[in-house]
């Protein structure tokens, strides 16, 4: 990769002209983007000691992994509307499930439709927007493929819950990953790849596992027989220190066997997942696109799986708030790097108009990456912003850095949390208000009030 000077570009080699097929005739790469609904960073290549993710570890290893990736708001629509907007969820608006991603941003434009109008074909394949958010002008072709039989529905497994939360199946289905909308969605992916066209790609992929219900093909439970699977790691009475009357944790009452079901049916559908990450990493490999894509890999949001007392997402824990996130260049020199500096989705945005030369919109307020794609251990003062609502104008907002996480919900009136990582990752321990922590605490106190999208300073 070449040096940055002034805005970054790809190295002139790489994007020299003559490759047949979709190689880009104006200079610019094509982009693959894969999105993964619900997905932690239970991954091999995250260091987790099971979980089975060959072929997104091999990604891991041609490109930058970022250790300490936040989404700006742990739930699907808020989440995924906010990078692909470029915008804060307090910005945009959108706090659930249910808003459109449009109708607070008075037609600023969003990542798939400004690349679009700058020369780039546009293709979906199953989830990018929360479902049906699409806008207008988005894309030239959406797919959304779904399984012809109900086979894929069927096989071993039960209801954790006894029918109370009817999504919550843990299955080890029949059938062949063709039964399950991902494999559909992967050989879709893996069919636009192989098309010839004038224009360079932005195809975004979107698997929908491990997002409940945890059904994946009987064959990747395999390799998780129960007597791998740990119980809930952490202190005995483990609860969340967060206000959750306006949001209950649904499905608390878990016993420890279900629990496990849970954990291992997650772990196969991560496996599930990282199978059709293959087939369509295959496909780019074997194509002549290939020298000249970069491909994004990212997580939606996080997930709990019973660490403080919660199966769900929705807090500001790092295992709800962290995602995996991983950014391949094409000739890049940093190939297996690791980078340890907070970052944002919300960089998404910027940093593909950096990747392609092209001059961003206004209004962005992430900040691109290029700098931490040239060394990964440039300086970065930025702190990771991510926010929840409870519900009747309760916000909880946090900021992490690279040693504390800070947490204030409903501007400190309804408690602050403040962990050190440097000896609490996991985040058992809240230690506001401790005098050893008292000065950190106020410059986390003020870094957070800087952080807000209302404090900050272009």
């Amino acid at each position: 990769m070449t040096q940055i000077s002034g805005r970054f570009r790809l190295g002139l080699p790489l994007l020299a002209a003559g490759l047949a097929g979709s190689q880009s005739r104006i200079g610019r790469p094509n982009i693959l983007l894969i999105t993964v609904d619900d997905l932690n960073t239970d991954l091999g290549c995250y260091g987790h000691p099971i979980v089975q993710s060959p072929n997104v570890d091999a990604l891991a290893r041609r490109g930058v992994r970022f250790a300490r990736a936040y989404a700006q708001y742990p739930v699907c629509n808020p989440s995924r509307t906010s990078f692909l907007s470029g915008r804060y969820p307090e910005t945009t608006g959108v706090l659930d499930n249910r808003t459109d991603p449009r109708v607070n941003l008075g037609g600023a434009p969003f990542l798939p439709g400004f690349l679009r109008k700058n020369g780039y074909f546009t293709a979906r394949a199953g989830k990018i927007y929360h479902d049906g958010m699409d806008g207008a002008g988005d894309w030239d072709v959406a797919l959304n493929p779904t399984p012809a039989t109900k086979i894929g529905r069927t096989g071993e497994g039960r209801n954790l819950t006894g029918g109370k939360l009817p999504y919550l199946e843990a299955r080890a289905a029949e059938g062949t990953d063709e039964d399950q909308p991902d494999g559909l969605i992967a050989a879709e992916a893996v069919r636009l790849i192989g098309q010839q066209r004038e224009q360079p790609f932005f195809l975004a992929v979107g698997f929908r596992k491990p997002h409940d219900p945890y059904i994946a093909p009987k064959k990747y439970f395999e390799p998780y027989p129960m007597d791998k699977i740990a119980t809930v790691p952490g202190p005995a009475g483990d609860r969340a220190d967060i206000p959750t009357a306006a949001f209950p944790r649904l499905t608390e009452d878990l016993d420890q066997q279900s629990g496990r079901e849970f954990r291992r049916a997650y772990y196969a559908c991560i496996s599930f997942m990282d199978a059709q990450v293959g087939k369509v990493m295959a496909a780019l490999n074997g194509s002549p696109a290939a020298a000249n894509t970069l491909v994004v890999f990212l997580g939606d949001h996080g997930l709990h799986l019973g660490e403080h007392g919660w199966w769900n997402k929705v807090t500001l824990f790092e295992r709800s708030a962290a995602v995996p996130f991983l950014v391949i260049l094409p000739g890049t020199a940093h190939a297996g790097s690791v980078c340890h500096r907070p970052v944002e989705l919300l960089s998404l945005f910027p940093s593909l108009c950096d990747f392609c030369g092209i001059t961003p919109p206004a209004g962005l307020e992430g900040r691109s990456l290029t700098p931490l794609l040239a060394n990964p251990d440039a300086p970065w003062t930025r702190p990771a912003y991510t926010v929840v609502s409870r519900g009747k104008g309760v916000m909880g907002r946090a900021i992490r850095t690279g040693r504390y996480a800070y947490i204030e919900w409903d501007e400190g009136r309804a408690g602050v949390e403040l962990y050190d990582h440097s000896v609490d990752p996991h985040e058992y321990r809240n230690v506001t208000g401790n005098k050893d922590y008292q000065q950190a605490e106020g410059e986390l106190k003020r870094m957070l009030a800087a952080a807000r999208p209302s404090g900050r300073t272009k």
